[in-house]
């Protein structure tokens, strides 16, 4: 048996759709929203049994991977989150970097020698990395207005990909998956699959709401949102965070959501010009984690509000 487990946002989704374009194989789907990462614990797999995995922290999931293997599995990673330490095992394969400028699907499309390559810059635009994406496309010789259709394509994607739970989301990420898988071409898709309209249409509506805010911190660090406890709120926490990035580069960003239990989701992107410290600002808080560039933490108490803003200002002051 084959299980394919993958990060429900853009980069998970286009890693695992570059490999299947390539090396074609049915397989058992295994995902989630974009912060359920310890996907391996659900896999039952033994002698005989392939695992890929794409997108998910090494490091949440080394346990389950030292299982898998001993119960004779094989598997096969691709990750740019922390992998902490990476056991050697003639069973698995593991592609890990957690350099800023990169994401999963840039790592499939090395291993791949660029066969699917305008799904990895697809992907690269909706991880909020313009200029990998852009790099990367270079041998493709695009044009600004195809880019920009890529870049679209991305950003729908990845947004279709936050929530707190599964019903936050326009469509389960398999779903997401099956609907996308049929176009070898992500042009082809854009204008036709009829999911990325509605992530595209629903992504309009969402940000509009959250642009209607004021900041809840706004100085030379960097700037602080609020969101409410509300779906809207939790399926456009990415993009917002993104979009504020993009249009301060200099500056960090928090985004903040409120959940149903009554404690926060944070969400931090450092500033783009110099993409460090988010990792490090969201582990020294219980449940937070990520990258260098972009991390967050599940459930901050709301005692905890102004000491994160503290240790946020202080984390990316120039």
């Amino acid at each position: 048996m084959r299980f394919d487990v993958f990060n429900g946002d853009a980069d998970g989704l286009c890693a695992l759709h570059q490999l299947r374009l390539a090396r074609p194989a049915e397989a058992v789907l295994v995902t989630g929203v974009k912060r359920e990462i310890r996907l391996l614990a659900g896999v039952r797999a033994g002698a005989g049994d392939a695992v890929t995995v794409l997108d998910v922290s090494f490091a949440e999931n080394r346990g389950d991977v030292l299982r898998l293997l001993a119960a004779g599995a094989e598997v096969l990673y691709f990750d740019h989150h922390h992998a902490g330490d990476v056991p050697a095992h003639p069973a698995l394969e593991a592609h890990l970097d957690p350099a800023p400028e990169t994401c999963t699907s840039l790592l499939v499309d090395a291993r791949l020698g660029g066969a699917h390559r305008a799904w990895a810059v697809a992907a690269a635009f909706g991880d909020n990395l313009a200029a990998a994406a852009r790099r990367a496309a270079e041998p493709l010789g695009l044009d600004e207005p195809r880019l920009a259709a890529l870049a679209a394509l991305g950003e729908a994607l990845n947004y279709n990909g936050y929530g707190d739970t599964l019903a936050d989301l326009h469509f389960h990420p398999a779903q997401l998956y099956r609907a996308v898988h049929p176009h070898a071409d992500p042009w082809e898709c854009l204008r036709r699959a009829p999911e990325v309209d509605v992530l595209r249409r629903g992504l309009a509506e969402d940000l509009a709401r959250a642009e209607a805010g004021a900041p809840l911190l706004d100085d030379p660090a960097g700037r602080a949102f609020r969101l409410p406890d509300a779906p809207w709120a939790r399926r456009v926490q990415g993009v917002f965070a993104n979009r504020l990035a993009n249009a301060a580069p200099r500056l960090a960003t928090a985004l903040i959501v409120d959940n149903p239990d009554g404690t926060l989701r944070v969400s931090v992107r450092a500033p783009l010009e110099r993409r460090a410290g988010a990792d490090a600002l969201c582990r020294s808080f219980p449940g937070g984690g990520g990258r260098a560039a972009a991390a967050g933490i599940n459930r901050l108490p709301p005692a905890d509000l102004p000491r994160f803003l503290r240790a946020f200002r202080e984390a990316f002051q120039a």
